[in-house]
């Protein structure tokens, strides 16, 4: 029963094929190969945009590159406060963009407002010498609440962006799961509704180690290669990249695998909601679970071997927040996790018992 997070997962078979597939041939060094370029033309088909595509190694990386592509060191890049790239990345966008300030901007169910992001804009003022300039904007899909932001509500963040003066970033670690949850097109979710650059994540999602940065504005694509080059990311195999890539955008496999994910989290969310004692802090619209539980029943769950974190939060509700004796904590689900596994925890915690039969997809 591990829920600890997505990236204990192992890597989709299709994906380990194409990787050793890649092993057994000569390829150009340094992304030069066909493998990454037949990636990066199936990303222009899907995002139904020619973008300009660079593969990295990490999740971290990157974010850290994409707001190095949108802020200078002077500036400002704007993100919820409990963002990925303000929360959990040691410094590394402020690292990589030499010096941009990393601002957090509260908001319910992890979301910015529009009136949120205003009210911290006006703050940083354009023009004073001795405040960091506005720069970017960065937004979580999926949030670090485990919901969804709708195309409407991108477009209407990347308006005040826009007004401002700032490029728009989106930290997709888990798009693929809001593409699977939504049904929108990713060009709907970003560069239709105003996102320049997007973080491409496929490790969460079978891949081995392989994201993208998408540079949908071609301005902001120009120092890219060496930026990229400078954090050492452009690998000297990078048909090992490139073949991830391809594979795990083949056929869709990138969406089955998240739709599964998705799904797990879902007869998860159902059966914990009516457990006894129990409650859900977000709504669940990807592969995250957020519930707060009496203590007693967590060291129950945790002795019966189940894995997941504890986690602390100002975005939940103050009536779904976790009161005297009870924790939130944060189950996550993957491609792998099967319905057995999710109906193991679910006995665990007292849910009424579900026909495997009645799962939807």
């Amino acid at each position: 029963m591990n829920f600890a997070s997505d990236n204990a997962a192992g890597v989709a078979a299709p994906i380990l094929n194409a990787i050793a597939a890649s092993s057994r041939v000569n390829a150009p060094a340094y992304g030069a190969d066909d493998f990454t370029a037949r990636a990066q033309a199936r990303l222009a088909e899907i995002f139904e945009r020619k973008a300009s595509v660079f593969l990295v190694a990490t999740g971290t990386a990157a974010n850290a590159l994409s707001l190095a592509a949108l802020a200078a060191p002077w500036q400002a890049a704007f993100c919820h406060e409990e963002a990925h790239v303000i929360d959990d990345e040691c410094g590394a966008p402020e690292f990589f963009t030499a010096g941009a300030k990393i601002v957090g901007v509260p908001g319910g169910d992890g979301k910015i407002q529009p009136a949120a992001l205003v009210e911290a804009l006006a703050r940083y003022p354009r023009g004073q010498a001795k405040t960091s300039q506005p720069g970017a904007l960065s937004l979580s899909q999926a949030t670090e609440a485990g919901t969804a932001y709708r195309p409407d509500e991108i477009a209407a963040l990347a308006a005040i962006a826009r007004a401002a003066g700032m490029g728009v970033h989106m930290d997709g670690a888990r798009f693929a799961n809001i593409v699977a949850a939504t049904g929108a097109a990713p060009a709907e979710l970003t560069w239709r509704a105003g996102v320049d650059v997007l973080s491409l994540g496929a490790t969460k999602n079978g891949a081995l180690a392989c994201e993208a940065v998408i540079v949908f504005d071609p301005d902001k694509a120009g120092a890219m290669p060496y930026q990229r080059k400078r954090a050492g990311q452009t690998l000297s195999k990078g048909r090992f990249l490139g073949a991830q890539m391809e594979a795990w955008l083949a056929d869709d496999l990138w969406l089955d695998l998240a739709r599964r994910a998705n799904a797990a989290a879902r007869r998860l969310a159902e059966g914990l909601a009516a457990a006894p004692g129990l409650r859900l802090a977000f709504p669940v619209e990807a592969n995250e679970v957020f519930v707060v539980a009496p203590d007693a029943a967590l060291a129950r769950w945790r002795a019966a071997g189940a894995k997941f974190h504890d986690w602390s939060t100002r975005s939940a509700r103050p009536d779904l927040a976790p009161g005297t004796g009870e924790t939130m904590v944060r189950l996550v689900t993957s491609f792998e996790t099967g319905e057995a596994e999710v109906d193991a925890l679910l006995a665990l915690a007292g849910a009424p018992q579900r026909s495997r039969n009645s799962r939807k997809d």
